[in-house]
């Protein structure tokens, strides 16, 4: 489908909802103020998890040690701190996709996002999203999807928060919140800023993480203004820098440094009455990093980004059925040491259809074209559903065809050895999942069984010149099963809740049969926290089966148990002034753990935190 196409065909549907969406009604403000309302709407049948801000409190000081704990994503760390990549589901880093406040911001050099380079503290919530979503979010959300939405709450005042912590190896924080949210105005700006000698001992061995020191700074601001019964306009901010000399290994010693910057800026304009909203997003993403092989010396290799983007999204509501068209339009340009001006621009149309068809029975479908400069791209689909069977029992089912993209590393990278190409095709992902539910009071079971299968899967490989180029050269398939366990019970002064998952997945090279890479065949994780008046206890739980590092499977990393033990007391208020004391011990049994091999993670350690509420 051609551009033109593509750009009258949702012009002609959007003017259609215009027509018959103008009747003034009832303001629903919470659903405009969310960053990303199509989760709210168009993923209904999909396993989604909502991480809040208290448990972000609790779970360390990066995206990977949040979500390590809190979903069944593997991460493995060239060391604790340094470069970290997501296993979902059996996928690839490139096959998860990050999504701020509705846009996608996987790298545009690299196509996958490190997550030790965002720092959760400073968001409302953090949704972790299974399976299939680049209908919604665009390449790259083929394992799964990690959503960071902040929050606009109007009406509640000023409130702010302080949390400083200090604890092994030299590692100290401090985050500070302040938001005020008036009738009509609401302002944020959180801060945070995470440094950390990182030299822990390599346990088994005389020697330590000599250079892992890094030093991290993140800074979220946000403005919202009510400007009429029926207009809102936010804009957004975040930016983050970060400054790691990079850990070596058991058999190298390393003295390199790596350091990068990120700007994201958004302006959204939302219009809206109890039948339609309709929002403009503008928006900026910068990415630029700086890489210096030895430390001591000034020499570094470099590459950037720019993202200049444009969203126009309309939602319209017709009784029990919703309607949602979606224009994208972005231009993207990069330069780099190794890659020469490139530049990528792109047209997309996207339509979601929901519809309730009675009190227990929904279903949705979701559309999406592209048009792009130097890629073809391929048509997408998703399909959802679920069926409340009973009060208690709820099934779901939903199918997707998935994307990802080539990066401007594999098309356009020029270097010693390694040379891009042009040829080589987008990744596609075709995925069923099958869900259960069940609610019984306060107890809640869920089973999850899907699978996945990837053609033209991108790897790097030398060509039969010997120089290593981005090639569409293999077919995988992933299926497994996932069984989740709530329960919240609570008693006079005192609340237990206890919270499990269990994963089992296949990753295969459908060649050869052979596990893929750094996919653990089963993953287990549970968190446990009681309260009693003052007091809160937390253990979390995590057992990693093992890992292949090796394509034919003859080597591999063992299994580890790991423990994380918290205890927090709530001090008497202070004029209003709320204070947390908090302890916490990671890596409670020492465990020797490697998630990359001849990579060894920390041994013990211990942290103090106190959080001031006012």
């Amino acid at each position: 489908m051609e551009k033109k196409q593509i750009f009258l065909f949702f012009i002609g549907l959007l003017a259609f909802a215009q027509v018959f969406g103008q009747s003034d009604g009832v303001i629903v403000l919470d659903e405009v103020v969310l960053s990303d309302a199509k989760l709210l709407h168009f993923s209904k049948g999909t396993k989604i998890r909502v991480v809040n801000d208290s448990i972000q409190q609790k779970s360390g000081s990066s995206l990977t040690d949040l979500l390590r704990y809190n979903s069944n994503i593997y991460f493995k760390e060239n060391g604790y701190g340094m470069v970290s990549s997501a296993s979902f589901r059996g996928t690839n880093a490139q096959q998860t996709a990050l999504v701020w406040n509705g846009i996608n911001i996987n790298s545009q050099l690299t196509g996958q996002t490190d997550f030790n380079t965002l720092i959760p503290g400073n968001y409302g919530d953090v949704v972790v999203r299974s399976g299939g979503g680049s209908v919604q979010y665009g390449s790259g959300a083929v394992g799964g999807t990690v959503l960071l939405n902040d929050s606009f709450k109007f009406n509640e005042g000023w409130r702010n928060s302080l949390e400083t912590s200090y604890g092994s190896f030299n590692t100290s924080k401090l985050v500070f919140n302040t938001s005020l949210g008036k009738e009509k105005t609401f302002f944020h700006i959180g801060i945070n800023h995470i440094a950390s000698d990182n030299d822990y001992k390599y346990l088994g061995t005389n020697r330590r993480n000599e250079n892992g020191a890094y030093d991290q700074l993140n800074l979220n601001a946000n403005v919202g203004f009510i400007l009429s019964d029926q207009k809102v306009i936010k804009l957004y901010h975040n930016t983050f820098r970060g400054d790691r000399d990079f850990s070596g290994t058991l058999t190298a010693p390393a003295d390199e440094n790596y350091r990068d910057l990120n700007h994201r800026s958004l302006i959204e304009l939302s219009s809206f009455n109890e039948r339609k909203i309709a929002r403009l997003k503008v928006g900026h993403l910068y990415e630029r990093y700086r890489y210096f092989p030895n430390k001591q010396r000034e020499e570094f290799s470099f590459g950037q980004a720019n993202t200049v983007l444009a969203n126009y999204d309309y939602k319209y509501q017709l009784n029990k059925i919703t309607l949602n068209g979606i224009i994208d339009f972005s231009s993207i340009w990069a330069k780099g040491t190794s890659i020469e001006n490139a530049q990528r621009n792109f047209v997309s149309g996207t339509f979601l259809f929901s519809h309730e068809l009675s009190d227990k029975f929904n279903y949705g479908l979701n559309l999406r074209q592209e048009a792009v400069s130097d890629y073809q791209s391929p048509f997408l689909f998703s399909l959802n559903s679920s069926y409340k069977v009973t009060g208690n029992y709820t099934l779901s089912l939903n199918a997707s065809k998935n994307y990802r993209v080539p990066t401007f590393n594999d098309l356009y990278w020029t270097g010693a050895g390694a040379s891009g190409n042009l040829e080589v095709l987008p990744e596609t992902s075709w995925q069923v999942e099958l869900g259960q539910t069940i609610q019984v009071k306060n107890i809640a079971l869920s089973l999850n069984a899907y699978s996945i299968t990837t053609d033209n899967l991108i790897q790097w490989r030398p060509n039969t010149q010997g120089i290593w180029m981005a090639m569409n050269v293999q077919d995988v398939s992933q299926y497994g099963l996932e069984l989740g366990f709530d329960w919240k019970w609570k008693w006079e002064d005192q609340e237990l809740a206890w919270e499990s998952e269990y994963a089992f997945t296949k990753s295969l090279d459908n060649a050869t049969k052979n596990q893929l890479l750094y996919v653990p065949e089963h993953l287990l994780r549970s968190n446990v926290a009681y309260q009693f008046k003052k007091w809160v206890a937390s253990y979390q739980f995590l057992y990693n089966g093992s890992v292949y590092t090796t394509t034919d499977n003859s080597d591999s990393l063992p299994s580890y148990t790991l423990g994380n033990l918290g205890l927090d007391y709530h001090l008497s208020d202070i004029s209003k002034i709320k204070f947390i004391l908090g302890m916490r011990v990671n890596n409670l049994y020492n465990k020797n753990y490697q998630n990359v091999a001849y990579r060894p993670m920390p041994n013990r350690n211990f942290q103090l935190q106190l959080i001031t509420k006012f």
